[in-house]
């Protein structure tokens, strides 16, 4: 069995560089995925999509909302597919409880950034996270923009 291009060494499935830009990042989980066994073989031909996913609290349980995993053409025809099913995340009580105090008490998004493999098992990467105001973006772009300027410059002064 040949492995596909879509399948890197690094480990990294997809990103979600949006939420980058759009949110400030603080507190880090590590959650894994129920998936199904078609969603587990379109991952590994590279079909999904996390740019817009966010993460729900529901009856003490979180679920991630808007990730797409396109079926494969050779699925089975028995299985019902839905690209964009609501997939339960597998995190332990203490943090469950952290992010629901978080979101419900704070007023914290949970946003998906990175979803990757460990080991066989497929992983999600999520922030717990303020948004940002429009004034917050433009000095972000502002510093991104001056580190790279200042890198430029000192690679030219070192010559």
């Amino acid at each position: 069995m040949s492995k596909t291009k879509a399948h890197n060494n690094s480990g990294t499935i997809a990103l979600n560089k949006k939420a980058r830009h759009e949110y400030f990042l603080e507190d880090k989980f590590e959650a894994g995925i129920a998936l199904q066994g078609w969603e587990v073989k379109s991952i590994r031909a590279g079909k999904v999509n996390i740019a817009d996913t966010y993460v729900i609290i529901r009856d003490g349980e979180a679920y991630l909302l808007g990730a797409q995993i396109q079926p494969m053409l050779s699925a089975s025809s028995h299985v019902v597919c839905d690209a964009e099913r609501t997939r339960k995340l597998l995190l332990k009580q203490r943090e469950l409880d952290k992010l629901i105090g978080a979101s419900e008490r704070e007023g914290y998004s949970i946003v998906a950034t990175a979803m990757y493999w460990k080991r066989h098992l497929v992983k999600l990467e999520i922030y717990l996270a303020k948004g940002k105001k429009s004034h917050d973006k433009r000095d972000t772009i502002k510093e991104r923009d001056w580190q790279r300027q200042k890198s430029r410059i000192m690679k030219h002064s070192t010559r």
